[in-house]
């Protein structure tokens, strides 16, 4: 009966997790506040139950109440930081970001590969560049993104299987959808150490990207230059993200060394 007990109490536990867990990402990106009624909408949960558990998340500062409404609190975001395995990373990127930014007036980008998405550590808007899409936490599938091949053509087999497997979906009329297409500019990318996106993610946005390599010659992350594909050629700014990316590999390196000493 014991053994029961808390097979149901673990259940209920998961039940719960599960809902708060669907409340804070019912909020999407350019969501201001949102009411119970379009929480419950969006979750598909009861209004009462929406009702109860935003009161406590409310308590805990992880949201906030508005007139009526909701958003997200100050104090998911302090998790956050926190709680990124990366903020080493992006802090030691930002110099090296801004200076790419400055040089070329374009948008940076630095991102992760997680499963078969890359996710947006850092975005650095640039003047002259197109409104994008990406933002810091933002995620796009992999194969449709210059950071996503420079970090696929510097991994494992499995990793770009798994990719490949999942399914390349089209992103715009221009996106590589092929596994042997995608597999051939991979090697093109391992042999050049850049990788060039030429309207795969969207119509009239092109990209030149460079990986981050560890001591194994893996790919940990990667940099980018997006803008327009009638102003930026990416042939011209591509060595210039192919020496950041080596210099930043580098610093990163050194920090490594450093750390085990």
């Amino acid at each position: 009966m014991r053994t029961a007990g808390r097979n149901d109490g673990a259940s209920g536990d998961g039940l719960i997790a599960a809902r708060l867990t669907a409340l804070l990402e019912a909020f999407r990106p350019g969501d201001d506040t949102l009411g119970v009624s379009e929480l419950a909408r969006r979750t598909g949960l009861a209004k009462t139950t929406v009702h109860r558990l935003v009161g406590h998340l409310a308590e805990t500062g992880l949201l906030e109440r508005e007139d009526g409404a909701v958003r997200l609190g100050l104090r998911l975001f302090e998790i956050g930081q926190l709680a990124s395995p990366r903020r080493g990373l992006v802090e030691a990127a930002r110099p090296y970001l801004a200076d790419l930014r400055e040089a070329t007036r374009n948008t940076v980008h630095l991102a992760i590969l997680e499963g078969t998405e890359v996710v947006y550590l850092d975005v650095l808007r640039g003047p002259d560049a197109p409104t994008l899409p990406s933002r810091i936490g933002g995620r796009f599938p992999a194969h449709a993104t210059g950071v996503g091949k420079a970090i696929l053509a510097f991994s494992p087999d499995s990793v770009v299987n798994q990719v490949i497997d999942a399914g390349l979906p089209r992103m715009s009329p221009k996106t590589i959808t092929a596994p042997g297409l995608l597999r051939r500019q991979l090697t093109r990318v391992r042999e050049d150490g850049v990788a060039l996106e030429r309207e795969e993610s969207g119509v009239g946005v092109v990209c030149a990207a460079s990986p981050l390599l560890d001591a194994r010659g893996v790919a940990v992350a990667a940099v980018s230059i997006s803008g327009w594909a009638n102003r930026m050629r990416t042939e011209r700014v591509a060595p210039a993200v192919r020496t950041v990316a080596l210099a930043l590999t580098r610093t990163l390196s050194a920090s490594t060394r450093d750390s085990r000493k």
